[in-house]
This record gives C-alpha cells, structure tokens and sequence, in this order.
C-alpha cells in the first residue's frame, strides 16, 4: 500500500509543479494575485501548487483561470 501512495503523492507533485509553472508562464510571478484575480481562495490555491490534494473541480476552476483545457494541461509532463 505504501508504493501505491508514493505514486499518488509522486502524481500530485507533479500536478502542483505543472500549475505552478504554467502560473509563472502566464505572468503572474506571485500565486496570490493569480488566485484573487480568479477569484480562488488564495490558502487553498497555494495547498494546489504545493502537490496537495485537490478535486478534479478544483483543478478544472484553476485551469479556466488559464484559459486552458485538461486535455493542454496534461500535454506536458505526464507520460
């Protein structure tokens, strides 16, 4: 059972690593002026980009933010 968490925890490092990149690639160099203009609470967005866990309507919100799909989410750094 522990190697099946560490894939989970592996897998949502990755997720918050991706946000956090795609964040800084959109020109917001600081995470809680992303989540204000978003109108996502600014503790729980950080929780996301740590690899905490998150609901998949959670990460469909962050990425509307974006103006992006899950399908371009997923397209980099998840093989």
């Amino acid at each position: 059972m522990a190697k099946q968490e560490d894939f989970v925890q592996e897998e949502l490092l990755k997720i918050g690593d991706r946000i956090k990149s795609i964040r800084k690639e959109k020109g917001y160099s600081n995470y809680e002026h992303f989540a204000y203009e978003t109108g996502i609470n600014r503790v729980q967005y950080g929780r996301y980009e740590r690899g905490e866990d998150l609901r998949m309507s959670s990460l469909i919100r962050v990425l509307d933010g974006f103006g992006m799909t899950l399908k371009e989410f997923f397209s980099e750094g998840f093989d």
